[in-house]
């Protein structure tokens, strides 16, 4: 199967959408009982943390975690909005800058300023971009960033949009309200699919889409530890309570190059197999054997396969034994937490 496709589907009565390119997984978006990144409260602030620089926060969903928290009084109210998936037994993440973000555009009430994507580089469509921008935000004084998506789009469309995350920010940012109380719901698998998945694809809306093309399949290896690699070589991808540990295999290769072939093609897979099982936090690489001399091309490999992830990666470099680590945003469920 060649080409793109969304799959929008439900899997054990959740609602989920899947990504296929060529026939492969290649995003997995799946709804769960944890509280879905974006979720605007209005929360009340309970107790300091000394020595984080942080506090606990009382929320309709249960407490959650606010950092930079200078100036803030227990018990006062606040707007916050969830940043990420908290581990099983821990506080939801939160943050006070909000972001009203959609397929097109993203309003940033506390940063002022009209912004183009800097994918965008033709000058009579940023021009074009602009003046909707203009006319849609109007004397709001709220900042808006309008995404690659913009590229070539229907201008009402586009319009709408904007209009309608403004109203949205302007519901939010004027809330009054004294007690603790969800403000607005993150997105749904099939939104996110609509709002992140931009690029031209065919779309299967209709009942049992997974099992039809192949999603089921591909779920059965990603809630495994094995991912096979080009090559022969394979990924054994093992989360623990810590870390989540990365080994890889040259398999069945014999070659004196088998290392350096199974790494790099470790560097361009791993991206994908994480962001499919949902997994994020520590991550730790017990690569196969290779000289010094090739771990530079590793990290170049590496660094490109993850600067188009959405989720905030770090790659701390290399330990003393010769591992190399990395550390990705907590920004969705573990698919084996959800899927049993």
């Amino acid at each position: 199967m060649k080409g793109r496709t969304i799959i929008l589907d439900h899997i054990q009565d959740r609602e989920a959408a899947a990504l296929m390119v060529d026939g492969k997984l290649e995003d997995f978006l799946i709804d769960s009982d944890a509280p879905s990144p974006g979720t605007i409260y209005r929360a009340r602030a309970d107790r300091p943390v000394k020595g984080q620089g942080g506090m606990f926060l009382t929320t309709p969903d249960g407490p959650a975690f606010l950092r930079q928290v200078k100036g803030l009084a227990p018990g006062q109210m606040l707007l916050v909005q969830v940043s990420g998936i908290a581990e099983p037994g821990k506080a939801i993440p939160v943050t006070q800058k909000l972001l009203f973000k959609s397929r097109y555009a993203i309003v940033t009430p506390e940063a002022p300023g009209l912004n183009i994507s800097r994918s965008i580089r033709d000058e009579d469509e940023r021009d074009r971009l602009l003046e909707i921008a203009h006319e849609e935000m109007g004397e709001t004084g709220y900042g808006l960033i309008l995404r690659s998506a913009c590229a070539g789009a229907d201008s009402g469309e586009i319009a709408e949009d904007v209009a309608a995350m403004a109203a949205l920010a302007m519901q939010v940012m004027q809330d009054e309200g004294s007690e603790s109380e969800v403000l607005a719901e993150g997105d749904t698998p099939h939104l996110l699919a609509w709002r992140d998945w931009v690029e031209p694809a065919d779309i299967e809306r209709g009942s049992g889409g997974f099992e039809r093309l192949g999603v089921l399949d591909a779920l059965d290896i990603a809630l495994g530890i094995r991912e096979p690699l080009p090559g022969g070589g394979f990924l054994f991808i093992e989360p623990t309570r810590a870390l989540v540990a990365v080994d890889v295999n040259t398999g069945s290769d014999t070659s004196l190059a088998a290392g350096v072939k199974a790494n790099m093609a470790a560097a361009k897979a791993l991206p994908r197999a994480l962001r499919v099982r949902g997994l994020a936090g520590q991550i730790v690489l017990d690569l196969a054997p290779m000289p010094k001399k090739d771990r530079r091309g590793f990290e170049t490999a590496l660094r490109a396969a993850v600067r188009s992830e959405s989720e905030e990666t770090v790659l701390a470099g290399w330990t003393n034994l010769g591992h190399f680590e990395m550390q990705r945003k907590r920004s969705r469920i573990a698919l084996r937490e959800v899927l049993k």
